[in-house]
């Protein structure tokens, strides 16, 4: 029998949008009526359609798809299926790392309160983290921008990130030697299988005094923000034992204005 575009798509609970998309792909192949330009399609075009369907229902791509209803044979249909399969696999897999992560960023944000302005001592974990900017102006790096682009790509493991390095005078009155750029927690890398490459620097895990603080959204880091800290170590008989760094916890933004909520890491050893 002969259908029309309307009446195919009702009988096989598709839109004539999907089977324009399908004959585009050489799926089905509907007769065309030379005096008014109809399409008509047949039964033959419904069971290449149902075909197609099955394939696509298990995220099998379109145009391979169409391929298999061209030219199919048993072993390449297995194949196919085993491809999506394995494809499903990693999506799952990506899918947990990311519900992981967004619970372990929920917990962080939801304790706050108990590191706002409060010194903690803890064991801050390993990162890789590449340099973006020199203060607070961004750097025009060639070699970063195809880092920089993976690296968006890994939002939310990725986070902005803060450097002060040079921190032997850091009571002094000089100005603070400070980067901004994306990092990424070294047990998040293994887990994503990151490739990492010469633009990339390695922060050792460090035990710290840690704290979050608020920043206005405009300002540069100054030693003033965290000076609490500094005479929390001396307190402690600690002294620095390795460059500052910290992290862009979130923003928030009001008809008052933006601040951000910055975690810092002060690493120390006992003098």
């Amino acid at each position: 029998m002969k259908y029309s575009i309307g009446e195919f798509a009702s009988i096989l609970g598709v839109t004539a949008d999907t089977l324009r998309l399908y004959e585009k792909h050489d799926i089905v192949r509907p007769m065309k009526d030379n005096h008014n330009n109809y399409r008509y399609f047949n039964d033959l075009d419904a069971r290449n359609l149902l075909s197609s369907r099955w394939y696509r229902s298990m995220q099998i791509p379109l145009q391979a798809v169409a391929g298999l209803i061209r030219d199919a044979p048993s072993g390449q249909v297995v194949e196919s299926i085993a491809a999506a399969g394995m494809q499903l696999e990693e999506e799952i897999r990506r899918s947990t790392l990311l519900l992981s992560k967004i619970q372990e960023i929920h917990a962080e944000l939801g304790g706050i309160g108990e590191s706002f302005y409060t010194c903690t001592i803890r064991q801050v974990p390993g990162m890789y983290r590449i340099q973006q900017t020199n203060k607070n102006h961004l750097l025009q790096k060639e070699g970063l921008k195809k880092t920089v682009q993976s690296w968006m790509e890994l939002l939310p493991f990725t986070f902005y990130s803060f450097r002060i390095e040079n921190t032997e005078g850091i009571n002094g009155t000089d100005e603070l030697d400070y980067s901004w750029g994306l990092a990424l927690l070294a047990e998040d890398q293994q887990k994503l299988e990151v490739c990492l490459d010469e633009s990339t620097e390695y922060l050792e895990p460090a035990v710290c005094i840690s704290a979050v603080i608020v920043s206005e959204y405009e300002e540069y880091l100054e030693r003033e923000s965290f000076g609490f800290m500094l005479d929390y170590a001396k307190a402690q008989n600690c002294r620095i034992s390795g460059d500052i760094n910290g992290k862009i916890l979130f923003t928030e933004r009001t008809n008052n204005g933006s601040k951000t909520y910055l975690e810092i890491n002060i690493p120390i050893e006992r003098i």
